[in-house]
């Protein structure tokens, strides 16, 4: 879904979007409030559709222009068991009329679909939220199933909150008699019910979604009219029913979006546009060797689509071979990726030391998430920073990269596909779950505005030998960058041999000399050194005493938390490294300025540790591994402890 959006279009936008809603209104006299924000939770087991559902509730919010976050969470086996605690799959989206970084802390409205999505979801929810609980699923064995003795939407346990009970499963059933479905059948639309319903008391626009259904279901027609009709009625049960009395309105962000077309975006859609357009970019096929592994695979099937841009994907038998055919494609001239998880990662370190030995260009992309080893494929973590420092043998350097959000995906992707050409390197690029899954309004960029990254093969010989023979030499250097000469093979004039075995400098030929291989190692070590980063930035409007030292992920909850702290009056600096090897070359002066630095991250203190050996920087580490981001509030407390410190 995409929208034209300027930051002098926002009232006229706001007019367009809301004239049916305001229709349907008039004539049900229902009170209508206005919001800044909302946060919603759509809860259910794996098999309800709720990940659909939060996603298109996602693409109706994103067309009418609202800023938005949003934080899928799912388990990790296919099919979970039914109606258990393990098996609760939910869907949380933050929206707002003005700049937000996070999926929020705690959700305004919860959709429980059964009594497990109730059970496993309340205590995120805060006195006073709402919560619509779909009644028919609160039979007795379903409620005994996860613990509950009686029955919690009678037992006064939800006092305090603004409980909507809704026979979500009858009223779609009896909304689609007429379509002749199985009552199974009938029941699996009740998530679209639930999407009418919110959709309703939201303004959405609703468009989008009866278009998307219909191109879903286009080979079941009768299946893809079920469910506009299912999800219609919705609509018409929040439109008329005395229980929702209120709706409410949230008016597209006010704040001053860049002019261009935006679309809604998730960080590993993003980062397979940011390979598409480097490949482009560096006027070279895209080719991809991959074998699929959560939270990785989403990247292998949206870069099998876009054979019309000069993308070759190859699906392997397992990691080793993924990484190996990637890594023939680099010697053949390609921009050559591979993708994976920590795991996958594990399995790769050898053919990256090789490609390290080779220096040849070469992307490793780890959507990061909880271990060790299988871990929690589904969760979020950001555990893999030492593996892609140093988890090879031997004292091979690769460069890292890591994009601080959804949107953010795709400039980390050309800008790890810059390194990786221009110094002639591996470069790891590192993702996780949460930024993988999650979502964001991204502005789409101009061709004109992307960077040059075309670079010059090998052509002919490139040393003359004392009796003035010209001859090629594999290893001869770029003196800027340290970079050697990319020859694809076959062409005349560059023929030379390549191996895991040590290379001399400059002939490439294999050698066993201790001072070459002393020499050859400190000058892989000083080209990974010698890499062009930006400095870091420091967001320091007051002249804090405190730093706030974040890398990937962390970004969205870092900052929200820095604002909180400041609009309570506190001073506290913000800096977010997206360079992690080499670091920035100010970093060390920047640490320098404060009296203390607080690193969150969600690991046991990875960056911490490379911080206090590289700059002997007492750096304060604040880690979670729960498989879930950070909270805004969480942080901002630990913010203020620090500053009271």
């Amino acid at each position: 879904m995409t929208s034209q959006v300027s930051s002098e279009a926002g009232e006229a936008l706001v007019g367009e979007q809301r004239s049916a809603p305001a229709r349907a209104r008039q004539g049900a006299e229902k009170e209508v409030r206005r919001l800044d924000r909302v946060i919603i939770r759509f809860a259910g087991d794996s098999g309800d559709g709720m990940q659909l559902t939060g996603d298109r509730f996602t693409s109706e919010t994103a067309s009418f222009g609202n800023d938005l976050s949003t934080l899928p969470n799912f388990p990790a086996e296919i099919r979970a068991p039914a109606g258990t605690l393990p098996g609760v799959s939910s869907f949380q989206l933050h929206f707002a009329d003005h700049d937000i970084l996070t999926p929020g802390d705690a959700p305004n409205v919860l959709v429980a679909m059964n009594p497990a999505a109730l059970k496993a979801n309340i205590a995120d929810v805060p006195r006073g939220g709402e919560i619509i609980v779909n009644t028919d699923e609160f039979a007795k064995r379903a409620m005994a199933k996860v613990g509950y003795a009686a029955s919690p939407l009678e037992d006064g346990s939800l006092e305090g909150y603004r409980v909507h009970p809704v026979p979500l499963t009858t009223l779609t059933i009896e909304a689609l008699k007429e379509f002749g479905l199985s009552r199974k059948e009938a029941e699996r639309s009740k998530n679209m019910f639930a999407l009418g319903l919110l959709s309703w008391m939201y303004h959405r626009p609703t468009e989008s979604t009866e278009a998307f259904l219909r191109t879903k279901f286009a080979k079941k027609p009768q299946i893809a009219e079920a469910n506009v009709a299912a999800f219609r009625a919705g609509w018409n049960f929040g439109e008329t029913t005395e229980d929702f009395a209120v709706s409410y309105e949230v008016a597209p962000a006010t704040r001053a979006f860049p002019t261009g077309t935006y679309r809604n975006i998730s960080g590993n859609l993003a980062l397979s546009y940011g390979l598409i357009a480097a490949s482009r970019q560096a006027d070279l096929p895209l080719y991809l060797g991959s074998y699929p592994i959560t939270p990785a695979s989403d990247i292998l099937h949206e870069l099998s689509r876009h054979k019309n841009f000069g993308v070759r994907t190859f699906q392997a038998e397992d990691e080793i071979a993924g990484i190996g055919a990637a890594l023939g494609a680099a010697f053949g001239g390609s921009l050559a990726v591979t993708t994976t998880s920590g795991p996958g990662v594990a399995l790769k370190s050898e053919t990256i030391g090789l490609a390290v030995s080779l220096e040849l260009p070469l992307l490793i992309v780890d959507i990061q998430r909880g271990g060790p080893s299988t871990g929690l494929p589904t969760k979020t973590e950001q555990a893999d920073l030492l593996q892609a420092m140093y988890g090879r043998n031997g004292e091979a350097p690769v460069p890292v990269v890591a994009p601080r959000t959804p949107a953010d995906c795709f400039d980390a992707a050309l800008d790890a596909a810059r390194i990786a050409l221009t110094y002639r390197t591996p470069v790891f690029l590192l993702s996780d779950g949460y930024l993988a899954n999650g979502s964001e309004p991204w502005r789409i960029p101009e061709t004109a505005d992307l960077p040059d990254l075309r670079t010059a093969f090998a052509t002919g010989p490139n040393h003359a030998l004392a009796d003035g023979t010209e001859v090629f030499w594999p290893y001869k250097r770029d003196p800027e960058t340290l970079a050697r000469p990319w020859a694809v093979p076959g062409t005349p004039g560059l023929e030379h041999r390549i191996g895991g075995i040590e290379k001399q400098d400059g002939t490439g030929n294999i050698s066993y000399d201790p001072a070459n291989h002393d020499f050859m190692v400190r000058t892989r070590q000083a080209k990974v050194d010698g890499i062009a980063v930006p400095d870091l930035e420091v967001d320091d409007p007051d002249g804090a005493r405190v730093l706030v030292l974040g890398w990937g992920s962390t970004y969205g909850p870092v900052t929200a938390a820095v604002r909180r702290v400041r609009r309570e009056g506190g001073s506290v600096a913000q800096a977010h490294l997206r360079h992690l090897n080499p670091f920035p070359k100010n970093l060390g002066e920047v640490l320098g300025r404060y009296e203390r630095v607080v690193v969150p991250e969600m690991n046991l203190g990875q960056l911490a540790t490379l911080i206090r050996a590289r700059f002997l920087v007492d750096a304060q580490s604040y880690t979670q591994v729960n498989g879930m981001p950070f909270k805004a509030e969480q942080l901002a407390t630990v913010l203020k402890e620090a500053l009271d410190a």
